[in-house]
Protein backbone atom coordinates (compact mmCIF):
# COMPACT_ATOMS: atom_id res chain seq x y z
CA UNK A 1 0.00 0.00 0.00
CA UNK A 2 2.71 2.60 1.10
CA UNK A 3 4.64 1.48 -2.17
CA UNK A 4 1.56 2.02 -4.31
CA UNK A 5 1.32 5.21 -2.64
CA UNK A 6 4.63 5.99 -2.93
CA UNK A 7 4.31 5.35 -6.91
CA UNK A 8 1.21 7.71 -7.55
CA UNK A 9 2.71 10.15 -5.95
CA UNK A 10 6.00 9.70 -8.02
CA UNK A 11 3.98 10.01 -11.01
CA UNK A 12 1.93 13.18 -10.13
CA UNK A 13 5.63 15.04 -9.17
CA UNK A 14 6.85 13.56 -12.89
CA UNK A 15 3.44 14.56 -14.54
CA UNK A 16 3.66 18.16 -12.92
CA UNK A 17 7.11 18.86 -14.12
CA UNK A 18 6.23 17.15 -17.58
CA UNK A 19 3.46 19.61 -17.98
CA UNK A 20 5.88 22.62 -16.43
CA UNK A 21 8.28 22.68 -18.87
CA UNK A 22 5.50 22.31 -21.80
CA UNK A 23 3.86 25.43 -20.52
CA UNK A 24 7.62 26.79 -20.49
CA UNK A 25 7.47 26.10 -23.99
CA UNK A 26 4.99 27.71 -25.02
CA UNK A 27 5.43 31.36 -22.76
CA UNK A 28 8.73 30.92 -24.42
CA UNK A 29 6.97 30.93 -28.13
CA UNK A 30 4.58 33.05 -26.93
CA UNK A 31 6.36 36.12 -26.37
CA UNK A 32 8.38 35.56 -29.96
CA UNK A 33 5.15 35.18 -31.36
CA UNK A 34 4.27 38.36 -30.08
CA UNK A 35 7.13 40.51 -31.31
CA UNK A 36 7.17 39.23 -34.81
CA UNK A 37 6.14 42.76 -36.97
CA UNK A 38 3.60 41.11 -38.51
CA UNK A 39 0.45 41.97 -39.76
CA UNK A 40 -1.93 38.78 -38.51
CA UNK A 41 -4.83 38.30 -40.21
CA UNK A 42 -6.82 35.94 -38.22
CA UNK A 43 -9.62 33.69 -39.29
CA UNK A 44 -11.03 31.33 -36.79
CA UNK A 45 -12.38 29.03 -39.54
CA UNK A 46 -9.14 28.17 -41.04
CA UNK A 47 -7.24 28.19 -37.33
CA UNK A 48 -10.19 25.48 -35.98
CA UNK A 49 -9.51 23.45 -39.58
CA UNK A 50 -5.67 23.23 -38.86
CA UNK A 51 -5.88 22.07 -35.23
CA UNK A 52 -8.90 19.39 -36.29
CA UNK A 53 -6.45 18.26 -39.14
CA UNK A 54 -3.72 17.82 -36.23
CA UNK A 55 -5.96 15.70 -34.08
CA UNK A 56 -6.65 13.80 -36.97
CA UNK A 57 -3.13 12.59 -37.38
CA UNK A 58 -2.79 12.02 -33.85
CA UNK A 59 -6.07 9.90 -34.10
CA UNK A 60 -3.93 8.09 -37.20
CA UNK A 61 -1.24 7.34 -35.43
CA UNK A 62 -2.41 6.18 -32.13
CA UNK A 63 -4.54 3.69 -33.91
CA UNK A 64 -1.52 2.46 -35.69
CA UNK A 65 0.39 1.84 -32.55
CA UNK A 66 -2.54 0.02 -31.04
CA UNK A 67 -2.81 -2.04 -33.98
CA UNK A 68 0.61 -2.76 -33.58
CA UNK A 69 0.22 -3.75 -30.35
CA UNK A 70 -3.05 -6.26 -31.34
CA UNK A 71 -0.91 -7.78 -33.81
CA UNK A 72 1.40 -9.22 -30.92
CA UNK A 73 -1.98 -11.21 -29.39
CA UNK A 74 -2.04 -8.10 -26.72
CA UNK A 75 -5.60 -6.56 -25.95
CA UNK A 76 -5.37 -2.48 -25.53
CA UNK A 77 -8.29 -0.34 -26.34
CA UNK A 78 -8.16 2.74 -28.48
CA UNK A 79 -9.58 5.26 -25.23
CA UNK A 80 -6.66 3.31 -23.14
CA UNK A 81 -4.26 3.96 -26.49
CA UNK A 82 -4.98 7.88 -26.79
CA UNK A 83 -3.83 8.09 -22.79
CA UNK A 84 -0.87 6.41 -23.26
CA UNK A 85 0.34 8.57 -26.47
CA UNK A 86 -0.67 11.48 -25.02
CA UNK A 87 0.73 11.28 -21.50
CA UNK A 88 3.85 9.89 -23.24
CA UNK A 89 4.48 12.93 -25.60
CA UNK A 90 5.25 15.08 -22.61
CA UNK A 91 8.36 13.49 -22.08
CA UNK A 92 9.19 15.06 -25.53
CA UNK A 93 9.72 18.65 -23.52
CA UNK A 94 12.43 16.91 -21.40
CA UNK A 95 16.16 16.91 -22.88
CA UNK A 96 16.82 13.39 -24.64
CA UNK A 97 15.00 11.57 -26.62
CA UNK A 98 14.25 8.11 -24.74
CA UNK A 99 11.83 9.40 -22.50
CA UNK A 100 8.93 9.79 -24.40
CA UNK A 101 9.64 6.43 -25.46
CA UNK A 102 10.10 4.61 -22.46
CA UNK A 103 7.13 6.23 -21.22
CA UNK A 104 4.75 5.06 -23.72
CA UNK A 105 6.43 1.54 -22.95
CA UNK A 106 6.01 1.66 -19.09
CA UNK A 107 2.27 2.98 -19.62
CA UNK A 108 1.12 0.64 -22.27
CA UNK A 109 2.47 -2.21 -19.46
CA UNK A 110 0.22 -0.86 -16.84
CA UNK A 111 -2.16 -1.21 -18.83
CA UNK A 112 -1.95 -4.57 -19.03
CA UNK A 113 0.15 -4.83 -22.47
CA UNK A 114 3.06 -7.46 -21.93
CA UNK A 115 6.52 -5.61 -21.67
CA UNK A 116 8.10 -6.99 -24.56
CA UNK A 117 5.24 -6.09 -26.75
CA UNK A 118 4.72 -2.51 -25.47
CA UNK A 119 8.61 -2.20 -25.93
CA UNK A 120 8.49 -3.55 -29.69
CA UNK A 121 6.03 -1.65 -30.38
CA UNK A 122 7.06 1.83 -29.39
CA UNK A 123 10.71 0.85 -30.95
CA UNK A 124 8.98 0.19 -34.49
CA UNK A 125 6.45 3.36 -34.60
CA UNK A 126 9.58 5.25 -34.10
CA UNK A 127 11.25 3.32 -36.43
CA UNK A 128 8.06 4.10 -39.05
CA UNK A 129 7.98 7.23 -38.56
CA UNK A 130 11.60 7.91 -39.32
CA UNK A 131 11.55 5.64 -42.30
CA UNK A 132 7.90 7.41 -43.67
CA UNK A 133 9.29 10.84 -42.82
CA UNK A 134 12.19 10.52 -45.05
CA UNK A 135 9.86 9.23 -48.09
CA UNK A 136 7.84 12.08 -47.32
CA UNK A 137 11.15 14.22 -47.71
CA UNK A 138 12.30 13.02 -50.35
CA UNK A 139 8.97 12.97 -52.48
CA UNK A 140 8.44 16.59 -51.91
CA UNK A 141 12.14 17.77 -52.09
CA UNK A 142 11.31 19.31 -55.50
CA UNK A 143 9.13 22.20 -53.49
CA UNK A 144 10.95 21.77 -50.20
CA UNK A 145 14.31 22.13 -51.46
CA UNK A 146 14.62 24.63 -54.29
CA UNK A 147 17.64 23.28 -55.32
CA UNK A 148 17.10 19.78 -55.81
CA UNK A 149 14.77 19.95 -58.64
CA UNK A 150 13.96 17.11 -60.65
CA UNK A 151 16.32 14.62 -58.85
CA UNK A 152 13.19 14.72 -56.07
CA UNK A 153 11.52 11.69 -57.87
CA UNK A 154 14.06 9.00 -58.44
CA UNK A 155 15.33 10.18 -54.86
CA UNK A 156 11.84 9.86 -53.27
CA UNK A 157 11.80 6.14 -55.49
CA UNK A 158 14.83 4.91 -53.24
CA UNK A 159 14.54 6.30 -50.17
CA UNK A 160 10.63 3.82 -50.31
CA UNK A 161 12.75 1.22 -51.46
CA UNK A 162 14.93 1.40 -49.02
CA UNK A 163 12.30 2.04 -46.48
CA UNK A 164 10.35 -0.89 -47.67
CA UNK A 165 13.44 -3.27 -46.89
CA UNK A 166 13.47 -2.36 -43.66
CA UNK A 167 9.79 -2.68 -42.67
CA UNK A 168 11.01 -6.25 -44.32
CA UNK A 169 13.62 -7.17 -41.92
CA UNK A 170 11.59 -5.39 -38.85
CA UNK A 171 9.38 -8.32 -39.71
CA UNK A 172 11.72 -10.97 -39.40
CA UNK A 173 12.31 -13.23 -36.15
CA UNK A 174 15.72 -13.99 -36.83
CA UNK A 175 17.02 -10.41 -36.81
CA UNK A 176 14.81 -9.89 -33.58
CA UNK A 177 16.58 -13.09 -32.33
CA UNK A 178 19.85 -11.65 -32.70
CA UNK A 179 19.02 -8.32 -30.91
CA UNK A 180 17.52 -10.10 -28.35
CA UNK A 181 20.70 -11.65 -27.63
CA UNK A 182 22.80 -7.88 -27.40
CA UNK A 183 19.72 -6.57 -24.99
CA UNK A 184 20.44 -6.92 -21.28
CA UNK A 185 18.75 -9.82 -19.36
CA UNK A 186 16.71 -7.13 -17.43
CA UNK A 187 15.13 -6.17 -20.72
CA UNK A 188 11.83 -7.68 -21.72
CA UNK A 189 12.69 -9.28 -25.23
CA UNK A 190 11.31 -7.93 -28.37
CA UNK A 191 8.90 -9.87 -30.62
CA UNK A 192 8.67 -9.76 -34.32
CA UNK A 193 5.28 -7.66 -36.04
CA UNK A 194 3.18 -8.96 -38.87
CA UNK A 195 4.88 -7.80 -42.32
CA UNK A 196 1.16 -6.80 -43.23
CA UNK A 197 0.85 -4.83 -40.29
CA UNK A 198 4.07 -3.03 -40.87
CA UNK A 199 3.47 -1.90 -43.89
CA UNK A 200 -0.11 -0.73 -42.77
CA UNK A 201 1.64 1.07 -39.81
CA UNK A 202 4.09 2.64 -42.38
CA UNK A 203 1.53 4.13 -44.24
CA UNK A 204 -0.09 5.26 -41.28
CA UNK A 205 2.63 7.39 -40.38
CA UNK A 206 2.73 8.45 -44.31
CA UNK A 207 -0.85 9.63 -44.06
CA UNK A 208 -0.05 11.30 -40.69
CA UNK A 209 2.97 13.57 -42.09
CA UNK A 210 0.39 14.63 -45.46
CA UNK A 211 -2.05 15.74 -42.38
CA UNK A 212 0.58 17.65 -40.43
CA UNK A 213 1.44 19.40 -43.86
CA UNK A 214 -2.18 20.35 -44.60
CA UNK A 215 -2.86 21.32 -40.90
CA UNK A 216 0.32 24.03 -42.02
CA UNK A 217 -1.45 25.13 -45.12
CA UNK A 218 -4.35 25.89 -43.03
CA UNK A 219 -2.32 27.19 -40.55
CA UNK A 220 -0.74 29.87 -42.76
CA UNK A 221 -4.17 30.38 -44.73
CA UNK A 222 -5.22 31.49 -41.31
CA UNK A 223 -2.96 33.69 -40.10
CA UNK A 224 -1.12 35.34 -43.18
CA UNK A 225 -3.31 34.65 -46.27
CA UNK A 226 -0.88 36.44 -48.16
CA UNK A 227 1.43 33.67 -47.57
CA UNK A 228 1.06 31.68 -50.73
CA UNK A 229 2.32 27.74 -49.07
CA UNK A 230 1.19 24.64 -51.37
CA UNK A 231 0.71 21.27 -49.73
CA UNK A 232 3.84 19.53 -51.00
CA UNK A 233 6.09 22.06 -49.71
CA UNK A 234 4.63 22.48 -46.52
CA UNK A 235 4.44 18.51 -46.19
CA UNK A 236 8.45 18.95 -47.36
CA UNK A 237 9.02 21.71 -44.70
CA UNK A 238 7.25 20.31 -41.48
CA UNK A 239 8.21 16.95 -42.37
CA UNK A 240 12.04 17.84 -42.45
CA UNK A 241 12.29 20.75 -39.57
CA UNK A 242 10.38 17.75 -37.36
CA UNK A 243 12.79 15.46 -37.98
CA UNK A 244 15.96 17.59 -37.32
CA UNK A 245 14.25 18.28 -34.35
CA UNK A 246 13.86 15.09 -33.19
CA UNK A 247 17.43 13.68 -33.60
CA UNK A 248 18.72 16.92 -31.95
CA UNK A 249 19.19 14.82 -28.83
CA UNK A 250 20.15 17.77 -27.18
CA UNK A 251 16.74 20.05 -27.38
CA UNK A 252 13.35 18.99 -25.54
CA UNK A 253 10.74 18.41 -27.86
CA UNK A 254 13.29 19.26 -30.97
CA UNK A 255 12.63 23.45 -29.58
CA UNK A 256 15.23 25.60 -31.81
CA UNK A 257 16.29 23.35 -34.20
CA UNK A 258 13.06 22.17 -35.69
CA UNK A 259 12.34 26.09 -36.04
CA UNK A 260 15.54 26.88 -37.17
CA UNK A 261 15.38 24.53 -40.40
CA UNK A 262 11.55 25.69 -40.70
CA UNK A 263 12.41 29.34 -41.15
CA UNK A 264 15.62 28.43 -43.52
CA UNK A 265 13.11 26.20 -45.92
CA UNK A 266 10.29 28.85 -46.06
CA UNK A 267 11.95 32.15 -45.73
CA UNK A 268 13.60 32.55 -49.20
CA UNK A 269 9.79 32.10 -50.70
CA UNK A 270 7.24 33.43 -47.88
CA UNK A 271 10.06 36.14 -46.82
CA UNK A 272 11.84 35.71 -43.09
CA UNK A 273 9.26 37.39 -40.92
CA UNK A 274 6.51 35.46 -41.92
CA UNK A 275 8.67 32.24 -41.72
CA UNK A 276 9.27 33.13 -38.58
CA UNK A 277 6.18 33.93 -37.44
CA UNK A 278 4.75 30.78 -38.48
CA UNK A 279 7.60 28.52 -37.34
CA UNK A 280 6.53 29.62 -33.68
CA UNK A 281 2.56 29.76 -34.34
CA UNK A 282 3.10 26.21 -35.85
CA UNK A 283 5.40 25.28 -32.48
CA UNK A 284 2.04 26.66 -30.46
CA UNK A 285 -0.14 24.71 -32.46
CA UNK A 286 1.51 21.41 -31.97
CA UNK A 287 2.58 21.71 -28.25
CA UNK A 288 -1.16 22.82 -27.42
CA UNK A 289 -2.55 19.73 -29.15
CA UNK A 290 -0.34 17.48 -27.10
CA UNK A 291 -0.21 18.91 -23.83
CA UNK A 292 -4.03 20.24 -23.71
CA UNK A 293 -5.59 16.73 -23.87
CA UNK A 294 -2.82 15.60 -21.50
CA UNK A 295 -3.86 17.80 -18.62
CA UNK A 296 -6.99 16.02 -17.71
CA UNK A 297 -5.94 12.67 -18.43
CA UNK A 298 -2.99 13.63 -15.72
CA UNK A 299 -5.59 14.22 -13.32
CA UNK A 300 -8.09 11.00 -14.14
CA UNK A 301 -7.37 8.18 -12.07
CA UNK A 302 -7.68 5.01 -14.72
CA UNK A 303 -9.30 2.47 -13.89
CA UNK A 304 -7.73 -1.45 -13.81
CA UNK A 305 -7.49 -2.51 -16.91
CA UNK A 306 -8.84 -6.04 -17.51
CA UNK A 307 -5.66 -8.56 -18.83
CA UNK A 308 -8.78 -11.23 -19.66
CA UNK A 309 -10.78 -9.37 -22.44
CA UNK A 310 -8.67 -9.69 -26.18
CA UNK A 311 -9.84 -7.69 -28.30
CA UNK A 312 -9.20 -8.41 -32.11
Amino acid sequence: MVQRRAWRILQFIAGALLVALAVRSIAANWQSLKAQPIEWHLSLGWIVASILVVFGSYAVLIEAWRRVILSMGESLTFPSAARIWFLASLGKYVPGKVWALAGAAVLAQRAGVDPSAAVAGALVLQALAIASGATAIAFTAREAFQAVGPAAVPIGALVLALSISGIAALSSQSLLNRVNRLLPASLPRLRAIPLTMLAAAFAANLLAWIGYGLALVFLARGLLPEVKLGLPQAVGVFTCSYLVGFIALFAPGGLGPRESVFMLLLAGDIGLKPAVGLAVASRLLLTGAELLPAIPLLLRRRPATPHSVREV
